[in-house]
Formats: C-alpha cells, structure tokens, sequence
C-alpha cells in the first residue's frame, strides 16, 4: 500500500529473512509514519502468518514499497542519503546529520548486507549502534530499527 504523504524516513529492509521481524518492523513503521522498503529476495512469503500477526492490524496502514533486488531499489533511489547500519561503521547513528527524506539501511538477520551494497555506500554513509559489550554479536533487527529510527525522528522533529 503506498500513501501519498511524504514521510520524513524510509527503512530499508535487505532480503530479510524472518518475517516476525519484518513484522515487527511493518507496525514500527505504520506507527512512526515511515514508509518502508523490502529488497527483494525475502525468506519468506508476504502473506505468511507469523508476519501478519506480528505487524497486527497495523499492517494496512503501512507505506510498503517492493524491489525486485539492490539495484533496483538503488536505481530509484540513489539521490537520497542511504545511512547503512552495519557492525562494520565507524561512526555512531548519534553523530549522523539525518535530513528529511533519508533512507535508513538494515541487513538481512544472517549476515547483513552483501559485500555489493557495502561497495555503493561511502564510509561516511555507514553507522553503528554503539556496543558496550564487545563480545556479543549484534541485536536482533527490529530493536536495530527501533533505536535508530527514533533517534532519527527525535533529531528531525528538533529541526
């Protein structure tokens, strides 16, 4: 469902692979009115249940735009400022300057992004989460998003 409404953010979700995540992230997203983005191949199917549960009655009010794979998602929409969050940033999502309009970049919950779309994002386009334990991994996807999405609409909202 596409809305009309220009959003101050988009996320973009690459190939995810569990749908309660995306889920998850669907409902973040109709509620923080941010429109979110799916590249294409998912690891699962749309219409599974587990996702609908997850995103609720949410779902339907969701901004969701589908791309076929990377380079179609980035033909369209490399004008914009794509903050990639990867473990290999950096620089804090805290230190990033977000605009209107930015596109906020996950990876997929096994192994992040693709060496491919870590090549068409400059260093200074790649953030992280802080990490106070060093020996831990990463979080799971939907609170990655949920941290750095708000943290992105607090500082747009002090514009």
């Amino acid at each position: 469902m596409n809305k009309p409404n220009q959003q101050l953010l988009s996320v973009v979700l690459f190939q995810p692979e569990i749908p309660q995540n995306t889920g998850n992230i669907g409902r973040l997203c109709a509620y923080a009115d941010t429109a979110l983005h799916l590249i294409h191949p998912l690891g699962f199917q749309l219409t599974e249940k587990q996702l609908r549960r997850s995103g609720m009655d949410y779902w339907q009010h969701l901004d969701l735009h589908e791309h076929a794979n990377w380079a179609d998602y980035y033909e369209t929409h490399r004008d914009r400022n794509i903050w990639m969050l990867t473990t290999r940033g950096t620089r804090s999502h805290w230190d990033a300057p977000f605009q209107p309009g930015d596109h906020l970049l996950f990876g997929n919950e096994g192994g992040g992004c693709a060496d491919y779309v870590h090549d068409t994002i400059t260093p200074e386009f790649k953030l992280k989460i802080p990490q106070y334990t060093p020996h831990l991994r990463s979080l799971n996807l939907a609170t990655s998003v949920g941290i750095v999405l708000y943290e992105a609409l607090r500082k747009l909202k002090n514009l």
